[in-house]
């Protein structure tokens, strides 16, 4: 699809000079050549000189990711491909930092001023304990990573966040970078059309982008996001404020949470697993069974596990834990998350892995008038096909739902 997306400009986002919206511009249209040209080159490179050179050496073809790569990474056309992308991440960083620097108090008396205007909770506690997981390396060589303050009430990272991750999606999250959440939102319209949760909960919801538009979907729940990093709930409630919507957001930890038992009926999260660890991952899905109320519905959106790719596409993901410090990226994928749920206490019958097709694939294909939950939706039962940017247009769900009653898991 031909992507004529700008980022929609809300009260606590930084503004750009002409001279660093350029070189924002150009970090953009950088990762799109990247994407658009360079990446394609990959597979004839494999198939025609790799694999060959590869089965020469060891008398069979690759087996998996792991063979992929060791032929790969001596490929000069490889190395080209791998040392562009990972400029293109620190460029863009650099040149969104350019503009928060220039403007950091002005930055953080605007979002204190948007945060006190909302009737909505922040709640970020003394003495909160990152995990070593997030502290350990700046993912997705963002500087600071999610948690690093600067500054008192700071909200750098999240502005950096909220500025990068349209840079990095190349626009294809939508002006609001929200396409995750209109994703599973209109998933939940058309799958499951009479559900009305009372109270939502986001985990790991960085600056918010996919946690505002259930606040949309259900106008009258109520909805939380939480995260590790501080300065992030800190800009999100600020973010939400300024575009008009009441969620509440916290600093808090999604394997042990503040919650009451039972206390959601949805819990959804976004791109968090991967950027968790082997022992955070079950403690997450512990907590969402103890979180959710009977029948409540616990939805994880990210890309596919790596059993539902071939070897080389799996290969091409990996790259992301080689080159953008996500050192669980691969791990994550090779997870079973049917035993986890299992052993979390959701029967192993309620829980499945489904498509939730990217809302702005739907929309882009619509005569809709403007991007929002509904015209996001117009088009939600059309017959769906592929895109770019997610495999397949879409993002991979993995859905459980908790037991209504112990006697009905008895029943079954």
């Amino acid at each position: 699809m031909l992507n004529t997306f700008q980022q929609q400009a809300h009260p606590a986002l930084p503004t750009a000079t002409h001279d660093e919206a350029s070189r924002q511009e150009f970090t953009k249209s950088f990762k799109n050549f990247i994407q658009q040209k360079l990446l394609p080159g990959l597979t004839p490179i494999y198939r025609n000189r790799v694999a060959p050179a590869f089965e020469a050496q060891h008398g069979r073809a690759p087996a998996d990711r792991r063979d992929i790569r060791a032929g790969m990474v001596r490929d000069l056309y490889f190395q080209h491909y791998a040392s562009a992308n990972r400029i293109a991440q620190e460029l863009l960083w650099e040149a969104t930092n350019i503009s928060i620097d220039r403007q950091l108090p002005e930055l953080i008396e605007k979002a204190a001023e948007l945060s006190a205007k909302s009737g909505a909770v922040l709640d970020i506690p003394d003495g909160f304990a990152v995990p070593r997981y997030i502290t350990a390396l700046d993912i997705h060589c963002m500087p600071g990573g999610y948690a690093t303050e600067v500054a008192k009430n700071d909200i750098s990272v999240g502005a950096l966040y909220d500025r990068g991750v349209y840079l990095y999606a190349m626009g294809y999250m939508g002006p609001l970078n929200d396409d995750m959440g209109r994703s599973v939102c209109n998933y939940l319209k058309r799958r499951v059309p009479d559900f009305s949760p009372k109270r939502i909960l986001d985990m790991g919801c960085t600056v918010g982008h996919a946690t505002l538009p259930y606040k949309e979907l259900f106008p009258d729940a109520e909805v939380w996001g939480i995260d590790v990093g501080g300065p992030c709930v800190r800009y999100a409630h600020a973010r939400a404020a300024g575009l008009g919507l009441e969620v509440n957001f916290a600093q808090m930890n999604a394997e042990e949470t503040r919650f009451p038992d039972g206390h959601f009926d949805l819990v959804v999260s976004h791109i968090l697993l991967h950027e968790t660890s082997a022992k955070a991952m079950p403690r997450i899905f512990k907590e969402c069974h103890r979180l959710l109320s009977p029948g409540g519905l616990m939805i994880h959106a990210d890309l596919p596990p790596f059993d539902l790719m071939d070897p080389f596409t799996q290969f091409i993901l990996d790259n992301e834990t080689w080159y953008n410090n996500e050192p669980f990226w691969g791990a994550m994928r090779e997870m079973d998350q049917f035993d986890l749920a299992e052993k979390a206490g959701f029967d192993r019958a309620d829980a499945k892995f489904d498509t939730a097709p990217m809302a702005v694939m739907e929309f882009a294909a619509s005569d809709a008038a403007g991007y929002s939950q509904d015209a996001a939706s117009a088009v939600a039962e059309r017959e769906f096909t592929a895109g770019e940017y997610a495999p397949g247009g879409g993002w991979e769900v993995f859905i459980a739902q908790k037991q209504t009653t112990i006697a009905a898991k008895d029943a079954a």
